[in-house]
């Protein structure tokens, strides 16, 4: 039995940008599809490298026109502009060859990865060292609320480390000004890249997302380095892959909230949480803890 093979290029118009992009800058992007879902308007793409950007790796890139979606498939070529404003990426006007029968095709499917842990499970302990080069054990934020994500600093994309950065710099300011979560919740932010983000490192970068440069305490945020394989078992426990890539990582995104108890009360996969859900989380275990 003889199957046929299709190769189409399909060229999609790209949506009109913004008035304003003076300061975006565009780069070509070329790679293979590896998956895609149209509802969080996200594909996954195998890339070459981008000169004066990004090494090649694997890494989910926005795209916000819905008629490439319903073309596409897993396996497929994509060319498209790789653009970066001070806040996001997105992909615009893409060229996308198939080279699959649409009756191949599989799109990746919505909810949890299934090395991601259940909703009230106990997270691991775990030894990290702090910006101050001080070690310390997860166990030791039992009796408050944590909140925890993974970055890592020299992360090139502004919707990726940065943004979760800036969320949580955010959340720093909010409970700062909140009588009620001020005392009874911690943040802390996991490097994936332990071989350059050393405490030193990690004490820049953080004390210039709280704009404190050099009286900065870290007492409710902060920022963890440690031995890699410590690190990746706690990030393979929220259900966050990644590799090194060159000089940067292909990773994925998670944000777990982690209930006094040491229990896992919430998890947020990918950039699209908002800080206000976070602090309505912790409002939420606050209620919790308070007497009736």
């Amino acid at each position: 039995m003889l199957t046929l093979v299709a190769t189409a290029c399909v060229l999609l118009a790209g949506c009109t940008p913004p008035p304003d992009e003076s300061r975006a800058q565009r780069y070509e992007l070329k790679g293979k599809i590896v998956s895609f879902n149209k509802a969080q308007q996200q594909v996954i793409i195998q890339h070459q490298e981008i000169p004066g950007y990004m090494d090649a790796m694997t890494m989910p890139f926005t795209l916000r026109e819905d008629s490439a979606f319903d073309v596409m498939h897993e396996g497929d070529d994509i060319q498209a502009t790789l653009v970066v404003d001070a806040e996001r990426t997105r992909l615009e006007n893409p060229i996308i060859t198939q080279s699959i029968p649409a009756s191949a095709a599989s799109k990746m499917p919505a909810g949890k990865s299934p090395t991601e842990p259940d909703i009230g499970a106990t997270v691991p302990d775990a030894t990290l060292v702090n910006q101050d080069g001080k070690q310390f054990n997860l166990r030791q934020y039992r009796g408050r609320a944590l909140v925890l994500t993974f970055i890592y600093t020299r992360c090139p994309l502004p919707d990726y480390c940065t943004l979760m950065s800036n969320n949580f710099a955010e959340l720093n300011r909010e409970l700062d000004k909140s009588s009620e979560l001020r005392d009874g919740a911690r943040l802390l932010s996991v490097t994936l890249d332990p071989a350059y983000d050393t405490p030193q490192v990690l004490r820049s970068y953080g004390a210039a997302h709280t704009e404190n440069y050099q009286g900065e305490k870290f007492e409710r945020w902060q920022f963890a380095t440690g031995k890699p394989e410590e690190i990746q078992r706690v990030a393979n426990f929220f259900g966050l892959l990644y590799k090194q890539a060159g000089a940067q990582i292909d990773h994925s995104l998670r944000t777990a909230v982690i209930a006094p108890d040491g229990k896992l009360y919430k998890l947020y996969r990918g950039n699209e949480w908002k800080p206000a859900e976070v602090l309505n989380d912790l409002r939420a275990l606050n209620g919790a803890r308070q007497p009736s």
